[in-house]
């Protein structure tokens, strides 16, 4: 699909460690980065990647981010390429996913700055409207993620495509099918470790989480509803070139909100891989706002 990120290099920070997050409802599969500066007592961040993405999504944002003296840690959603899933659908539930999140930010120890991006940010505002006390999110990025039902033409076009296949297709052969539409739309092949990443990932999805994901980016649902009560500080988050919804879509929702707004030039659906220095220094300055460092 057209809005699938495509990490340019999956070489981690020196800082950073691949391994399970062990949580109250399991284990995620995780990017870990420590902080990096000698700065104390800075809330840490957990980072939510969309729909047939990964936790290799964040990588050129984990150093940025954690060198602000701030505990990075990005995750695979439960069925997501290497975090396990089951053929129950009902596991798949926003609800679901949302309190998935929450458990893993009180993994690492309590209030943690969320990221979510794309189908991410729905289980994220989710995770939010369910810490009721307020007391494990400290403030909300959505970016490239809109408010309800995804608009763009092409984008509509792939999750019909994929819908109807996944019930009748093996994931390989889904994957090959997918890539031949791709080059023959020009899209450009990515490096030959990067493609054997894409496809490992793919593959090693659960088909039943792309299917309720998909049906939920499909829906014909306000996904503001738990926003418009929120108590936590929020960034609507967008690339200047995002097709998936649309970057006026995406500032109308911030000011429907009352959020901050930030436009990252040069960015389509996936700023962190586009403009990963752009997209952390936006995301840092907002965090930092809201958590003044001493």
């Amino acid at each position: 699909m057209t809005a699938v990120s495509r990490p340019r290099t999956l070489e981690l920070p020196p800082n950073a460690r691949a391994g399970p997050l062990t949580t109250a409802r399991g284990d995620l599969a995780s990017l870990d980065a420590e902080p990096t500066s000698g700065m104390a007592d800075r809330l840490p961040a957990l980072l939510v990647p969309g729909f047939t993405g990964s936790k290799e999504d964040f990588l050129a944002v984990l150093g940025p981010l954690s060198a602000s003296g701030r505990r990075v840690v990005a995750v695979d959603q439960r069925g997501q390429h290497q975090s396990p899933g089951s053929a129950d659908p009902s596991s798949y539930a926003l609800a679901e996913l949302g309190l998935d999140v929450l458990a893993a930010a009180r993994a690492l120890g309590g209030r943690v700055h969320l990221v979510g991006h794309s189908f991410g940010g729905y289980v994220a505002r989710t995770a939010a409207a369910l810490d009721h006390d307020g007391t494990t999110i400290a403030t909300l990025t959505l970016m490239d993620s809109g408010p309800g039902r995804v608009t763009g033409a092409r984008t509509l076009a792939d999750l019909a495509l994929l819908t109807a296949a996944l019930p009748e297709r093996d994931m390989e052969t889904i994957w090959r099918t997918k890539r031949e539409l791709e080059r023959e739309l020009g899209e450009p092949d990515p490096e030959p470790a990067v493609e054997a990443f894409l496809h490992a990932r793919f593959v090693q999805t659960h088909p039943m989480a792309l299917t309720v994901a998909a049906s939920q980016l499909l829906a014909d649902e306000d996904r503001l509803v738990d926003l418009r009560t929120r108590t936590v500080p929020l960034l609507v988050l967008s690339g200047a070139d995002e097709d998936v919804w649309s970057a006026g879509e995406l500032a109308a929702m911030a000011e429907r909100l009352d959020a901050a707004f930030t436009l990252v030039a040069g960015a389509g659906h996936s700023p962190a891989v586009d403009e990963p220095e752009a997209t952390a220094s936006a995301i840092l300055a907002f965090w930092d706002a809201a958590e003044p460092p001493d």
